[in-house]
Order: structure tokens, then sequence, then C-alpha cells
């Protein structure tokens, strides 16, 4: 295995028992780093160090990590134009926070039933007034409720 001392720098390749012999004589732990590899890395150093530093490392990443929402917004197939331009203001503001939406078009009695093609047209209305770069990740497609389409920003 390949063997990196307590200073950080490279003893080379030796056998398992070496390293461990020459971890003990420093009164350090022998710690593999990276298993996969051909030869396997393995670094001499204080074990409670290690994981320290481990953790430390896992509660910087999942500070910088931003969660993203699912944020819904609902429309009618008869909305305005008026309303559908706020609405996709809103969308705007979502996708600016990075946020995914769920655009779920509500449909009610006999609406549930018109063709598939006058629904998704219907549904269209409201994304080609969004000015963010977006794209649809999933749908347009039946829910329980109606027809929805969820988007995303783009980069």
């Amino acid at each position: 295995m390949r063997v990196i001392g307590n200073d950080g720098g490279n003893l080379g390749v030796l056998t398992t028992s070496e390293a461990i012999k020459i971890a003990r004589e420093q009164e350090l732990d022998l710690i593999e780093i990276s298993p996969t590899t051909n030869p396997p890395i393995a670094k001499i150093m204080d074990l409670g160090k290690y994981l320290y530093q481990q953790k430390k490392k896992q509660k910087e990443s999942a500070k910088n990590a931003k969660e993203v929402e699912l944020k819904s917004i609902q429309i009618g197939i008869g909305t305005s134009s008026h309303d559908l331009e706020m609405k996709a203001k809103r969308i705007d503001d979502f996708l600016k926070d990075g946020n995914r939406v769920r655009v779920e078009m509500r449909l009610k009695g006999r609406t549930k039933y018109l063709e598939k093609g006058f629904l998704e047209e219907r549904l269209s209305r409201i994304l080609h007034l969004i000015s963010e770069k977006h794209k649809v990740a999933d749908g347009p497609k039946k829910s329980p409720r109606g027809i929805m389409a969820i988007i995303e920003k783009t980069s």
C-alpha cells in the first residue's frame, strides 16, 4: 500500500506490516484513506484528529447545501391573461430562488373530460409567460384534480 506520513510526505509503497510498524513507532494510527485505488492509499495520523476533520468537512458541506423546495401554483381553465401574468411573476420569483414549481390547472366537472391536447395548450399559456430560463422537468400529465407540470430553472 502507498503510505503518506503524518507531515503529508509520501513514504512510498510499503507492506501493511511495515506501515503499521512505522505508525506504532510514531505513536499514531494507520488509516486507510482510499481502499479502491491500486495500490491502496493509507495515511499515518491520529484517528481522533481524522474523525474530527471528516465531521468538520461534513458540517461545512451541509451548511453550504441549499434545500430545493417544490412550490405550487394553481390556475383554472378560464384564468384571465392578467391573472396568468401575475402568477408567472410569482413563478419567476420562485425559480430565481432556485426552487422547483408545480403548475397545476384545476379542472372541475365536465372540464376533466376535455381533450388532452386542448388542456395542455391551456397550461402552456402560463409557461410561455415565464421570463426565467426554465425547463419542464415532469409533465404535463394528469393529476387527481386536473393536469400539472413541474418546472425548474436551467443553468
